[in-house]
């Protein structure tokens, strides 16, 4: 499957950090997986970008992941992402954001901020197209 190439960073240091920032992204992605509040896609891509310009061994092992890599393939391609992962993130995060208004956020600013946020994630992830695979 043929990606627009980025090149490595020559910075040995940038690149060391750029692959700890990645690894440390796919951690926290895979306990994602389990935990509702940790956003799996979101970090997997932060991953996939940092692998990029750091390490094109860890980038295409993310990428050719039998669990981790069909969840960035059709977003990087542009083909959108299946329905029943639509569904499931706006379903969680208007199952958790609410929660957290209600029971563990007592400053009203950061309510608002917090359901400003879910909005307009909702309504990007509404405009994604539906891929065909995964339905």
């Amino acid at each position: 499957m043929p990606r627009a190439a980025r090149p490595v960073i020559n910075n040995r240091g940038l690149r060391i950090l750029l692959t700890g920032i990645g690894l440390g992204c796919t951690g926290l992605a895979v306990l994602g997986i389990f935990l509702p509040l940790l956003p799996t896609v979101p970090l997997l891509l932060l991953a996939a970008a940092c692998f990029a310009r750091s390490s094109e061994r860890f980038h295409n092992w993310l990428l050719e992941h039998p669990r981790l890599g069909p969840l960035l393939k059709g977003y990087l391609d542009g083909q959108g992402i299946p329905l029943r992962a639509k569904i499931s993130a706006i379903g969680l995060i208007w199952l958790s954001i609410p929660l957290s208004v209600l029971f563990f956020i007592p400053l009203f600013w950061v309510k608002v901020f917090l359901i400003a946020i879910g909005l307009c994630v909702t309504i990007y992830l509404l405009r994604l197209p539906v891929s065909e695979q995964g339905e």
